[in-house]
């Protein structure tokens, strides 16, 4: 078999896939902390003082986190076609039908790939906006958290998740979508750059995917 080089993904999208899986990692580290220190309580009153350094870290990841959902946003309004939303949703029916081939296709039912396709299937495109909607409401309710007594967070946190508990309900959940999120991703990275050559793991640091010459 002879394979083709092909520009798939732009260095923005690069950047925030690498920004946002750092940030995820430092801010359910740091997030479980918070939640429940297992350090000695006495040691909050010495020069270490984690919890202090730990909120610290939680917080300036959570700023990375907040610019890499801004950067995928404006790359699903503004990117190259494989970046672009309406290339991650079943609207159309190239979408749908790639969507039931992959869906068979991870089933085990079915060989076989869409050759007109560079970037994401849309069962994983899907799965992407749907964690991008999940990040933003994760990003409010931090703010919401960090922020409680500025009147924009206040009104817009009271009209959204009421509580500040409630909020902090909310965001621990969501902080589980993203770890599963981030286990099956990679699974399936490695599943299809396994089964089919074309450069997949490495096309997130590159940018260029391998297309099958017929």
């Amino acid at each position: 078999m002879t394979y083709e080089k092909k520009k798939c993904w732009s260095i923005l999208l690069r950047l925030y896939h690498w920004a946002f899986a750092l940030s995820i990692i430092a801010l359910v580290i740091t997030g479980f902390y918070i939640n429940s220190p297992w350090t000695n309580t006495l040691q909050e009153g010495s020069a270490s003082f984690p919890m202090a350094w730990t909120r610290y870290i939680h917080f300036v990841a959570g700023f990375v986190f907040t610019g890499a959902v801004l950067a995928r946003i404006f790359l699903y309004l503004f990117g190259n076609k494989q970046e672009r939303i309406l290339e991650h949703l079943p609207v159309t029916p190239r979408n749908i039908k790639n969507l039931g081939n992959t869906l068979l296709r991870y089933s085990y039912i079915q060989e076989g790939h869409d050759t007109d396709r560079l970037g994401h299937n849309v069962l994983a495109g899907l799965t992407y906006v749907i964690t991008i909607i999940a990040a933003v409401f994760q990003l409010v309710s931090g703010f919401y958290l960090l922020y409680p007594e500025l009147a924009v967070w206040e009104g817009w946190g009271l009209m959204i998740f009421g509580s500040q508990q409630s909020a902090r309900y909310v965001h621990h959940l969501l902080m589980w979508w993203f770890m599963i999120f981030a286990l099956i991703h990679v699974y399936l990275v490695i599943w299809n750059d396994v089964r089919r050559p074309e450069g997949l793991v490495s096309s997130i640091f590159t940018g260029d995917k391998f297309i099958h010459k017929a």
